[in-house]
C-alpha cells in the first residue's frame, strides 16, 4: 500500500504544499491536489452560501422588529378651532408643518399554508446537493492525480526501456561497424542498425517530450513549481483483487455515488417547491404590532404639536382571488421538474449495472494482460539471448539481431503500458462504485 498523506496523517494546507519536497506517494498527490484544487475551492464557497441561504429561508418563519424614525415638513395650514363660553378660542387643528415620527413594529408571518416551511427543505436540501457536487468533484479529482501520477511513472519507465534499447542498439553498431571494416558483413547491415537507431533515437526523444509533459500536468494539479518531482512508486503487477458479486458491486455503487444521491436530493428538491407552489392557493396569515412616538401624533384628538405615544395590533389575511393562472403555472413547472429529474435518475440507475460491469472487465482484460505481456518479455529477452550468441558464432546475420532487438523493446514497452493500464483499471473501477 501506498503512503498516506502527511506522516502524521493530518491534511496538508496549501501552503504546506507549496514547500513540501516534491517526491510523493500516490496518497500524497492526491491530498495535495484537494489542498490546491481551485474547483473544489468553489464548490466549498458555493456550498456556504447554499447553507446560509437555508438558513436565511428558515428566519423567513420568524418574526421581525423593524424601527423607523421619520421627519416630514408640510406646508402651513389656517389653525381650525372654535369659541369656548369662557370667549376663548380653542384650536382643534392646530398649524404643525414640523411633524416627527419613531415606530417600533413587529412583523410575523403566522399561517402561509406550508410555503415558507417547503422552501426551508428546499433550500436545505439544495445545500446538501452542495455536499454531494462536492464529494463528486473530488472523486472526479481524485481519478484525475491517479492518471497523471501512473502515466508520469509510465513516460518515465518508457524513456528508461527506450535508453536501454539504443544502448543495446549502440552497441550492435559497434560491433557490426567492426565486422564491417573486416569485411565480414555487407555495407547494407550497418546502414540498417543505423536506421533503427535513429528511429529509437527519436522515439526516446517523443517520450522524454512526453515525460515532460505529463510531469507538468501532475505539478499543475497538485500545486507544485517546477522542478523534477521524485515519485515514490514503481510499476509492479497489483494484488489480486477481491471482487464480489455484480448484485453486491451495484448495491455498493448505489450507496457510494454522490452523483445518484444528488439527484435523489434534486428530486427532493422539486417536490418541496412544488409543495410551495401549491401552498399559494391558501390564504396567509401575518401578526403586526408596533408602537409609535410621534409629534404631533395623528391618532390624538385633538391634534397637539407635543411628543404623544400610540400602539396598534393587527391581523391580516390575504388570499389571492385570481393571479393568471400564476400559480398553475409555477405548480407546473415544479412537478415537471421533479419528473425530469426522477427519469433521469432512472437512467442513471440504467447505466451504472453496464459501468460496474466494464469496470470489472477492464480490471480483469488488464491483469490478464500483464501475464502475456511479462511472458512476452521473457520469450523475447531469451529470443535475443539465442540470436546473440549466433550472431557472435556468425551463423545469424545483424537483421537477426536487429529484428530480435526490436521486439524485445515492443515486448518491454508493452509489459510497462500493460502495468500502467492495471493501475488505471482499479482506480476507474473504485471511481465507479464510489470508493
Amino acid at each position: 500500500m501506498l503512503a498516506t498523506a502527511a506522516p502524521d496523517g493530518s491534511a496538508l494546507s496549501p501552503a504546506e504544499v507549496q514547500v513540501s519536497p516534491a517526491r510523493l506517494t500516490l496518497d500524497d498527490a492526491i491530498a495535495r491536489a484537494i489542498a490546491n484544487s481551485h474547483r473544489l475551492g468553489e464548490l466549498r464557497a458555493r456550498e456556504a452560501a447554499a447553507v446560509a441561504a437555508a438558513e436565511g429561508r428558515g428566519a423567513a418563519q420568524k418574526p421581525i422588529v423593524i424601527t423607523q424614525l421619520g421627519y416630514q415638513r408640510t406646508n402651513h395650514v389656517d389653525e381650525f378651532g372654535f369659541l369656548t363660553l369662557e370667549g376663548t378660542f380653542s384650536v382643534v387643528y392646530p398649524d404643525v408643518p414640523d411633524n416627527y415620527r419613531a415606530r417600533i413594529e413587529l412583523q410575523w408571518p403566522i399561517y402561509t399554508g406550508g410555503r415558507l416551511q417547503a422552501l426551508e427543505r428546499a433550500a436545505r436540501a439544495e445545500a446538501e446537493f452542495s455536499g454531494q457536487e462536492l464529494g463528486t468533484a473530488r472523486a472526479d479529482l481524485k481519478l484525475e492525480v491517479t492518471r497523471a501520477f501512473w502515466a508520469l511513472l509510465t513516460a518515465r519507465e518508457s524513456a528508461h526501456v527506450l535508453e536501454e534499447a539504443l544502448r543495446r542498439v549502440d552497441a550492435q553498431l559497434g560491433d557490426v561497424r567492426s565486422r564491417f571494416n573486416a569485411g565480414l558483413v555487407p555495407p547494407n547491415d550497418v546502414l540498417s542498425v543505423e536506421a533503427e537507431r535513429a528511429r529509437q533515437a527519436v522515439s526516446l526523444i517523443e517520450a522524454k517530450n512526453l515525460v515532460a509533459v505529463t510531469e507538468a500536468d501532475l505539478a499543475r494539479l497538485i500545486g507544485a513549481g517546477d522542478g523534477v518531482i521524485t515519485l515514490d512508486a514503481v510499476l509492479e503487477p497489483p494484488g489480486a483483487p477481491q471482487i464480489p458479486d455484480p448484485a453486491a458491486l451495484l448495491t455498493e455503487a448505489r450507496a457510494g455515488r454522490t452523483e445518484r444521491t444528488g439527484l435523489e436530493i434534486r428530486t427532493r428538491i422539486a417536490a418541496e417547491r412544488e409543495t410551495a407552489a401549491l401552498a399559494g392557493r391558501l390564504p396567509a396569515v401575518s401578526l403586526v404590532t408596533g408602537f409609535d412616538y410621534t409629534r404631533p401624533n395623528p391618532r390624538i384628538f385633538p391634534r397637539v404639536d407635543e411628543w404623544r405615544h400610540s400602539w396598534d395590533v393587527a391581523v391580516n389575511v390575504s388570499w389571492t382571488a385570481w393571479d393568471a393562472g400564476r400559480t398553475r403555472f409555477e405548480v407546473a413547472e415544479a412537478a415537471s421538474l421533479k419528473e425530469a429529474t426522477r427519469e433521469r435518475l432512472a437512467e442513471f440507475d440504467s447505466t451504472l449495472a453496464l459501468e460496474i460491469r466494464q469496470r470489472t472487465l477492464d480490471v480483469d482484460s488488464t491483469r490478464a494482460q500483464i501475464g502475456a505481456a511479462s511472458e512476452g518479455v521473457r520469450a523475447a529477452t531469451e529470443a535475443r539471448r539465442v540470436v546473440q550468441e549466433r550472431f557472435a558464432a556468425g551463423v545469424a546475420t545483424s537483421t537477426d539481431l536487429l529484428d530480435a532487438q526490436v521486439a524485445l523493446l515492443q515486448a518491454e514497452l508493452g509489459r510497462t503500458r500493460a502495468l500502467a493500464n492495471a493501475r488505471l483499471a482499479s482506480a476507474r473501477l473504485d471511481r465507479a462504485l464510489g470508493r
